[in-house]
């Protein structure tokens, strides 16, 4: 399987990776690092890493690696500052990141426990920006404006190596995706072809281009330097309760007003009715 098959990074919100899913893929460039960052709304309190790569951003708790977030640019809605409470800084100005993965919705504040320091801003702000203005490299696009004065509007870093004339495309709508074909005669011209764009599909996945161009003035260390090899628990983990981790980030947007008051016969008195899926139990867990 090709190596761009099986890309997520950028497209998927996941929590408490494997110390394999946070080393970065062929491609991914680790841009910054922040090495006094807390997670505010999901493990207040606790000091962490922030990793910014032309993919995604993970944030990993220091004393505890194996906690951490992989949030994918493809994911995020919005980027905002506003003030949070933090429990190692105060009330303090934030990052908030609201994202949307699978049809639900996340929201991350980190907070940047170095005073006065802007760089949490600007670095995630700016490589964001960045990701959303080159989305030509990575995205499938049809009847783009590809071709000017009649001839072909290359990206930096794009080259041609071969012009093919007589090309017949036979593409079309299937089974509710797009399939892509062409008809290239004579067929001695076709094998040449196919074998020629498999090679450079091959040396590309080795090491591709996703079109992110930003740099920082201070270089970070390489991001296996950085991240912390999780070393195993001898306990056995309930995978049920472990599940519940992601609920202190759901995203309650579209909430209006309170819901509706239920007495709750846990606790013995009246509580906000809670959103489906949710219990007391899983809500105790996460912020325990």
């Amino acid at each position: 399987m090709s190596v761009l098959d099986a890309l997520w990074e950028d497209r998927d919100v996941r929590f408490d990776v494997s110390s394999l899913q946070m080393k970065t893929r062929p491609g991914e460039v680790l841009i910054d690092c922040l090495d006094s960052i807390e997670d505010t709304k999901g493990n207040n309190g606790d000091r962490g890493r922030l990793l910014v790569t032309n993919l995604r951003i993970i944030w990993h708790s220091l004393p505890l690696p194996r906690v951490n977030l992989s949030i994918g640019y493809n994911c995020i809605l919005n980027i905002t500052t506003r003030t949070a409470n933090s429990k190692l800084r105060g009330q303090t100005e934030a990052l908030y990141i609201l994202t949307k993965c699978n049809s639900t919705r996340f929201e991350f504040i980190f907070t940047n426990l170095v005073p006065g320091s802007p760089r949490l801003f600007t670095s995630v702000i700016a490589v964001h920006r960045a990701y959303e203005t080159s989305k030509m490299y990575r995205d499938f696009k049809l009847r783009s404006a590809l071709i000017q004065n009649k001839q072909l509007r290359l990206l930096p870093q794009e080259h041609v190596y071969d012009k093919i004339s007589g090309v017949w495309n036979l593409s079309s709508d299937q089974s509710g995706g797009y399939v892509l074909g062409f008809k290239i005669d004579p067929v001695e011209k076709l094998r040449e072809s196919v074998k020629e764009i498999n090679s450079l599909h091959k040396v590309y996945s080795a090491s591709p281009i996703f079109g992110v161009d930003y740099e920082m003035e201070e270089k970070p260390q390489p991001l296996e330097a950085l991240t912390v090899e999780q070393i195993q628990d001898d306990v056995e983990i309930d995978s049920d309760d472990h599940t519940d981790a992601f609920v202190a980030y759901f995203a309650d947007g579209n909430k209006q007003q309170d819901r509706e008051p239920v007495f709750s016969e846990e606790l013995g008195l009246a509580i906000e009715k809670l959103k489906d899926g949710f219990t007391l139990q899983g809500l105790w867990e996460v912020m325990s």
